[in-house]
């Protein structure tokens, strides 16, 4: 936050661009000493009241507000709970490929954006997942280290960085993933626009919104997402693309289920 922003003076010199810690403990209403020992990570003894006031002084959103309590309250270690396997409900499977039916691309992330399960136009559209190792079956490492992604999405930056922040709102719910902290290892070695974008520490939760591709097959289009959570699974969203009936981008679609429709049967004919 700025100071011009929330009406404060901002024409006093200072040393950062955001606020000092004496405006915001006042803005929150609590003191400065005690402002800075939760800063510093010297108090775990804030209650809900205390970090709500924070979030709303910080004009935190729904995903940045979390993310603030998962880091500031984390569960007792003796209370960790060893990670589940994660495995898809079998009803959620067969609405996966029930919209296959209805021209809609679908597919559901769990934690640390492992893909868990898609249907055949989500594979058509995005890549055919099924076909790699399970190591690489990962939203992130599709999106920097897959040459096909840079040229798939129109822009491909800004679905980089919500990856990014995806994943960081994931890192304040299990701080002690091992396996995340090996994803997250392995991406800031090998691309410098994560190291650039997780230094930034932002959170994003996809909810609604859109998004363009450029296929190869089929050309640009736009699809409109919905996030939902299966079975109140926090752990799992499913993401399911529609397209604008009527629109260029429906027509698009429907040629590419019906070119993956052709690819599959000539591949099941040369298999004979």
């Amino acid at each position: 936050m700025s100071p011009e922003e929330l009406g404060l003076d901002a024409s006093a010199r200072r040393r950062v661009p955001g606020l000092r810690r004496e405006e915001l403990a006042q803005l929150a209403g609590v003191s400065v000493d005690y402002y800075t020992r939760l800063e510093q990570g010297r108090s775990r003894s804030a209650s809900a009241e205390v970090l709500d006031a924070l979030a709303s002084a910080l004009r935190l959103d729904e995903a940045e507000r979390q993310h603030l309590m998962d880091l500031a309250r984390p569960e007792p270690a003796a209370r960790k709970r060893r990670a589940r396997p994660q495995r898809v409900d079998p009803a959620t499977l067969r609405l996966v490929e029930m919209l296959d039916e209805v021209y809609s691309p679908a597919f559901v992330l769990g934690r640390r954006l492992d893909v868990l399960a898609h249907n055949r136009l989500a594979g058509a559209l995005i890549t055919e997942f099924r076909a790699l190792p399970a190591p690489r079956r990962n939203q992130a490492r599709f999106v920097f280290f897959d040459p096909h992604a840079r040229e798939l999405y129109q822009d491909w930056e800004a679905v980089a960085a919500d990856t990014v922040a995806m994943l960081r709102l994931d890192a304040g719910r299990y701080p002690d993933d091992p396996q995340l902290s090996e994803l997250v290892g392995e991406l800031s070695i090998h691309s410098p626009e994560f190291r650039r974008w997780w230094s930034d520490h932002k959170v994003h939760r996809r909810t609604t919104g859109s998004k363009g591709y450029h296929h190869p097959v089929v050309g640009e289009l736009t699809v409109q997402y919905q996030a939902l959570h299966p079975a109140g699974d926090p752990d799992q969203i499913l993401f399911v693309y529609t397209t604008e009936p009527g629109s260029a981008s429906e027509t698009s679609m429907r040629l590419l289920a019906n070119w993956n429709s052709s690819e599959r049967r000539a591949n099941s004919l040369q298999r004979r």
